[in-house]
């Protein structure tokens, strides 16, 4: 019987523990102040990085001149004071040590570190840019950061602090198992990760990570599935004899398009609405389909992974084979209405998610 780690991430809304309006205020202010310094950092990490390893294209310096990123105590040839991730701890320390706690700034700069050291080939080859992160970025938050935890009476809801903040959790009818996996978590049968605080409008999230062991004991390692993705059907999966069509081009464009062309017919008519909050209040109603048009695709993407993942379990397959993905999303890109209409990227990455969860190994092709 094999077990695996499994690591899946949960949102989970916060509401700041007071009833007091200047508290509330307060925390609110903190919480910016750390997501700005936080995109700031992320972006003088990324740029750092990028510029030592850009030291050795410098041909115009002279023969002699020492490249080596490594610690000079270490290697005598060496042009750092310090390790290479430790360069940008030692900076972001200087800058904000004195604004936000270091331990936040010390989990982005491992996380962004090894992100960067995942791409940078990419980048050499030309095939992606370097990374460009953006205001709403989330507030890195190290497990043992949230303390205090305890239970309130009557409810299924939990107080901690976080460096000194205050909140409580918000689980609603909590339909999916957010609540379960936050109790097991406390239980100590699950282990919480590093996670990070999330701010939207008006609302704090808490993107909880939670790890856990999973037993794969009904999965048959000679059992493979082929799966294909395609707009004219969005997933056809084939499992020995078995073959399987989920979705249909209609089902997922019909619904799509159409909010699409209401977006148009407001885009023309909001030049007539009243500007009683400048352009804010003439595009409220594009911005609300917008919005519309984005839940609409993750829905979709949820419910075409969850059914290819379902069928894999249900005929014991321990191996997902997505064949030719790769060919058929760089066809994909020359046509626009494609580009524009289907997500290629989002369904791969819901269909991996969903298959890691379940102990199902990925290949794509």
């Amino acid at each position: 019987m094999e077990t695996r780690k499994i690591i899946v991430t949960r949102r989970i809304q916060l509401l700041i523990n007071s009833d007091d309006d200047q508290v509330r205020h307060t925390i609110w202010e903190t919480l910016w102040q750390w997501q700005h310094f936080c995109f700031r950092a992320a972006n003088q990490i990324s740029t750092h990085h990028f510029i030592q390893d850009q030291i050795k294209e410098l041909f115009y310096l002279k023969d002699d001149t020492k490249v080596k990123l490594t610690d000079v105590h270490k290697d005598p040839d060496g042009i750092l004071t310090t390790s290479k991730t430790n360069t940008t701890y030692q900076f972001l320390s200087k800058r904000y040590k004195q604004e936000m706690p270091m331990a936040i700034l010390g989990c982005l700069n491992n996380t962004l570190v090894s992100t960067y050291n995942k791409e940078k080939e990419a980048y050499w080859k030309g095939d992606r840019s370097l990374r460009n992160y953006k205001r709403n970025i989330p507030i890195p938050i190290p497990a043992k950061a949230l303390i205090n935890i305890s239970s309130i009476e009557k409810s299924r809801n939990y107080t901690f602090s976080i460096y000194g903040l205050y909140f409580r959790t918000y689980f609603g009818k909590d339909l999916d198992d957010k609540y379960s996996m936050w109790k097991r978590a406390i239980e100590e049968d699950y282990k919480l990760c590093d996670s990070s605080l999330q701010l939207d409008s008006s609302k704090i999230y808490l993107l909880a990570v939670f790890q856990f062991d999973k037993l794969v004991d009904n999965l048959k390692p000679e059992v493979i599935a082929e799966a294909s993705l395609s707009m004219e059907i969005p997933v056809v999966v084939k499992i020995n004899r078995y073959q399987y069509r989920i979705g249909t081009k209609e089902d997922f464009l019909y619904r799509r398009l159409a909010i699409q062309e209401a977006i148009r017919r407001c885009q023309k008519s909001s030049g007539f609405n009243r500007t009683k909050n400048g352009k804010a209040r003439m595009r409220q109603k594009v911005n609300i389909f917008r919005d519309a048009e984005k839940r609409y695709i993750n829905y979709k993407l949820h419910v075409y992974s969850k059914r290819l993942i379902d069928l894999c379990v249900k005929h014991q397959a321990a191996t997902l084979i997505l064949v030719d993905q790769q060919e058929t999303e760089e066809l994909a890109k020359e046509e626009k209405f494609v580009v524009r209409n289907w997500n290629y990227g989002g369904l791969r990455q819901k269909i991996t998610y969903k298959a890691n969860k379940a102990g199902i190994n990925i290949i794509v092709e």
